[in-house]
């Protein structure tokens, strides 16, 4: 496979001002896809460089994770000297991604005057240009309310941050048009992508807003179960939880029959005057056929529910920690994870891109600490010497990894 089968992007470059999940996490991707991607970071770092869950040094597991393969500027942005310079290391790249808004010093309109062609993807909140985060965003689109048990009546927030993830999907996605139509027309061109629309965007996709608008009804929560198809959690006589789904009339035939219950759902059938070959009459039933199936599998250990599931059509899974998983062939024998030696961190399997390119994953690459590559950059991008870059670091101007820390006690002194 040559080289550049797992770098398509090799050769763009791209500077990055962001903080927590979504740019970050469209960052990583683009670097991951060959880009050169300078994440800038003022002094002493921004909000998420600290950021939970933490090494024993305290150093942020969560921050390493999502700046993989980047390289680190640290500069007071704050000042005007700092400003110029990664206003000049941004004309130079020719793309910006940010969820800093409301800098004029590196909107699309100042930028542009130094490259006309620039690319400008900026992450905000809400399209009306107030703020909003994924859990408040999730908060004002109606999840919390249907998530959770069907007696429940507070809100019930989602762990995973999803519009932060698919906001960041969708700004690689912008990138790569946007890069595609420069190549063709020699056009850049300002991208604005509120986090909320996506939100948005995503539950009207998904029914969840239309059905109100169509049928003016409301989704109800469902616990565990699958809304409009044949969907349950389970426990084994041995105290473990498996989710279970039957999408298909064989998923739920091979399901009634491994569990012994043919004969029994047939005659509820019949009694309810039900078709079980239809999902939608499955899933209106699915407290009456989920209490003849959980029998079963109260009685059975769960090697026994593994076995029969397994011989089965039946969609399932056994519910795992976090722990569990990574003990599990599906991350210790999986080729999308490599072994990282993660400098402050340490050395664990480490996730490249989710896709395969020509067979291939492309592999991880450290985070850098924070300044780690101011100096290189500089000298690389804007043919500053030796000398110079001494001199801005004297000032408090940039840092390096080496010394951003003392740099950040002097410039809080200072304020």
């Amino acid at each position: 496979m040559s080289a550049s089968s797992c770098q398509p992007l090799a050769g763009v470059r791209i500077v990055e001002i962001s903080s927590f999940v979504a740019v970050p996490l469209a960052g990583m991707t683009l670097a991951q896809l060959g880009a050169e991607v300078i994440r800038v970071d003022p002094v002493g770092g921004a909000a998420d460089y600290h950021r939970w869950p933490l090494a024993e040094g305290g150093e942020s597991i969560y921050w390493a994770g999502l700046n993989k393969g980047k390289r680190s500027v640290a500069a007071d942005i704050r000042a005007p000297e700092g400003q110029r310079l990664v206003a000049r290391l941004i004309a130079d790249a020719g793309v910006l991604i940010t969820n800093v808004a409301g800098r004029q010093w590196h909107s699309y309109e100042t930028l542009r005057a130094e490259r006309a062609d620039l690319i400008h993807l900026e992450v905000i909140g809400r399209g009306d240009g107030s703020t909003g985060v994924d859990y408040t965003v999730n908060a004002a689109t109606g999840f919390p309310l249907v998530t959770g048990p069907a007696s429940q009546c507070e809100p019930v927030n989602h762990v995973l941050p999803a519009w932060d993830v698919s906001c960041g999907l969708y700004a690689v996605l912008a990138i790569f048009a946007a890069l595609r139509r420069r190549d063709v027309t020699g056009q850049g061109g300002s991208i604005r992508l509120p986090l909320d629309d996506v939100a948005l965007a995503t539950a009207a996709n998904l029914g969840f807003l239309t059905e109100v608008m169509v049928n003016g009804t409301q989704r109800p929560r469902l616990g565990n179960s699958l809304f409009g198809q044949y969907g349950q959690n389970f426990t084994s006589g041995d105290g473990v939880a498996f989710m279970v789904v039957a999408l298909t009339g064989r998923h739920f035939r091979d399901l009634a029959e491994l569990t012994g219950t043919a004969k029994a759902v047939a005659a509820v059938g019949e009694a309810l005057d039900a078709d079980f070959n239809d999902e939608g009459q499955r899933y209106e039933h699915r407290d009456v056929l989920s209490g003849l199936f959980a029998t079963w599998f109260r009685c059975h250990t769960a090697d026994e529910v593994t076995a029969a599931l397994s011989s089965s059509s039946v969609l399932w899974d056994r519910y795992l920690s976090f722990a569990e998983v990574v003990e599990h062939p599906r991350v210790t024998a999986n080729p999308l994870f490599t072994t990282l030696e993660q400098p402050r961190i340490g050395t664990y399997l480490a996730p490249g891109l989710p896709m395969s390119i020509d067979g291939v994953h492309c592999a991880p690459q450290p985070a850098p600490a924070l300044g780690d590559d101011t100096a290189a950059v500089l000298a690389e991008h804007l043919g500053i010497s030796e000398q110079e870059i001494a001199a801005l670091i004297q000032s408090g101007a940039v840092a390096t990894g080496t010394v951003h820390s003392a740099a950040a006690q002097e410039l809080s002194h200072r304020g």
